[in-house]
């Protein structure tokens, strides 16, 4: 099953980690060796399938349901997370986020760009503030940003891009904050990844063109993102902190 040996006796946190992308780091990680505690908030049954794969495959993992823009449902997730697990806790991965709709500015309030800001930003706040003080010498978070970030997203992706251009901010930020602590962050930043995400916010035409419109001439895979957190998680990666890497097959160069 392993990919490597990179996180045995690792305990890793995926937040949004039952579907897509966050299934895709929840397994890659087990892969890698670690623990792994899965979170979602309504996916339960591909939660149940994640963790019951990772289990059938020599791994270990939990599944945690809660609500990761909620301080009491990250605590309860990382207290469930140690008592299955132990106290320490060295990965930490924050997938949960959303587009939630395209709107483009006439159509937007003030509530939808907090609700976008809070599913995207807030939550990778909180479950970094209440995950890296359980974290010891050498842990490692990394977070789920997005090629929208880098260059302001599609139509009606406004509040969205912006939420991730702060994550990418904040990673940064981080890095610099719990690097005395040798704590790495870094952070993801997938382009057109073949998820649910695009079976519901993009169009088929519009994915056929962005995906032809990359230098590799294809969608991405969610275990291509799954497996470059690993390794940014991995002590492979021990000099890697405050970047914030393009997944995108060539579509946005930086």
């Amino acid at each position: 099953m392993a990919l490597n040996e990179g996180l045995q006796g690792r305990v890793a946190l995926v937040t949004g980690g039952a579907r897509d992308i966050g299934q895709a780091v929840s397994l890659a990680l087990a892969a890698a060796g670690a623990k792994v505690a899965v979170n979602t908030c309504h996916s339960v049954a591909a939660g149940e399938a994640t963790v019951a794969k990772i289990n059938a495959e020599g791994g270990t993992a939990m599944l945690v349901q809660g609500d990761m823009t909620v301080a009491a449902d990250v605590q309860e997730f990382v207290s469930s997370a140690q008592g299955a697990f132990g106290r320490e806790l060295h990965v930490l991965v924050n997938v949960t986020g959303g587009l939630v709709a395209r709107r483009g500015l006439a159509e937007m309030d003030e509530a939808f760009l907090n609700e976008v800001m809070r599913l995207n930003l807030n939550s990778t706040f909180l479950a970094t503030k209440h995950v890296a003080p359980h974290m010891p010498n050498g842990g490692a978070i990394v977070n789920c940003a997005s090629q929208a970030g880098r260059d302001g997203g599609g139509p009606g992706a406004a509040a969205y891009a912006s939420a991730k251009g702060a994550v990418m901010t904040f990673t940064r930020a981080m890095a610099k904050e719990l690097g005395a602590r040798n704590i790495r962050v870094n952070a993801v930043c997938p382009g057109m990844i073949d998820t649910t995400f695009h079976d519901t916010f993009t169009k088929d035409a519009v994915r056929a063109n962005v995906a032809a419109g990359t230098a590799l001439g294809r969608e991405g895979q969610a275990l291509e993102v799954g497996r470059l957190v690993a390794w940014l998680a991995s002590q492979e990666a021990s000099y890697v902190t405050g970047a914030n890497f393009d997944v995108n097959g060539g579509a946005y160069f930086v």
